[in-house]
């Protein structure tokens, strides 16, 4: 019996078709792939569950649609029939997720068949550039930039709330008084990915990896204390990140950027970044 279109529930079963899917693009697929290298694809170890969209009758050949639901919803592939089948799947849920996050032409896709009944929202960032850097940076490091100490939490708070509320424009601390963005920087703290400079006990550079699979590390939450804005802060401890991801751990460092921050992209370009492909950013 032909198993009917639309999209589906992906499980262990499918654990290298889905592997090999997100290794075709490695740099657009981190966040993603980083989960699923570590928890494989079952829906409570992973924090989410991996849609797939097709009319095979049986399991196996290629999958041509995938979609990562979860905190974030992000579709990585597919065209209109499969996004419209994701968009489907995503109405019975009910909306879970604070952001649609992922390829352009995927999001903006899923948010056209969305929007109906999940919008309006609060942002749409239909245009940032993604950007990867496979070699050393072109630019000397800031040698003040290291791995924050657990110990640090509290000092290196304040600059990623800051940062927060500067990116995303919502306080993170607003909904249960910080507790759960506060326990998800202390994780990163205690992964070793973030990293600062500090200046008199006070953050004036930071940056953090946000997602890291086996081939890709994806730099977020770069930001500078605004009354050392203009000065290079941001470029040399950026670099000094990114170096950290390409020298020392050997993965090929990634971020993305809104199109509008020019200054943003000049320096990441001065760095050595290159534009790899074009996402974009729904925000509720």
């Amino acid at each position: 019996m032909l198993r009917l279109a639309g999209a589906r529930l992906l499980d262990e079963r499918d654990l290298s078709e889905v592997l090999a899917v997100l290794a075709a693009d490695p740099v657009a697929s981190c966040m993603v792939a980083a989960r699923v290298e570590a928890a494989g694809l079952d829906p409570w170890r992973l924090g989410g569950e991996v849609w797939a969209y097709d009319h095979r009758s049986l399991r196996g050949g290629r999958l041509d649609a995938l979609c990562f639901a979860g905190p974030n919803l992000i579709p990585l592939r597919g065209n209109t029939a499969a996004l419209r089948g994701f968009a489907d799947r995503a109405r019975r849920r009910g909306r879970m997720c604070s952001s649609l996050v992922g390829p352009a032409e995927q999001v903006l896709g899923l948010w056209e068949e969305l929007s109906p009944d999940w919008g309006p929202a609060r942002e749409v960032r239909a245009d940032q550039p993604l950007m990867a850097l496979g070699t050393g940076p072109s630019i000397p490091l800031d040698p003040l930039v290291r791995q924050v100490r657990p110990d640090e939490l509290d000092r290196y708070l304040p600059a990623a709330i800051a940062m927060f509320i500067e990116e995303v424009g919502v306080d993170p601390c607003a909904e249960d008084g910080g507790a759960s963005y506060r326990a998800r920087v202390a994780e990163l703290i205690a992964g070793g990915r973030a990293f600062a400079r500090f200046e008199g006990g006070e953050v004036v550079f930071k940056a953090e990896i946000g997602a890291m699979s086996a081939q890709v590390g994806q730099i977020q939450g770069v930001w500078v204390r605004p009354d050392r804005r203009g000065r290079g802060i941001g470029a040399a401890g950026t670099a000094a990140v990114a170096e950290r991801l390409v020298k020392g751990l050997g993965r090929t460092a990634s971020l993305y950027v809104n199109s509008y921050n020019d200054v943003a992209k000049a320096a990441y370009r001065k760095i050595g970044f290159s534009q790899v492909g074009q996402y974009a950013t729904v925000l509720f």
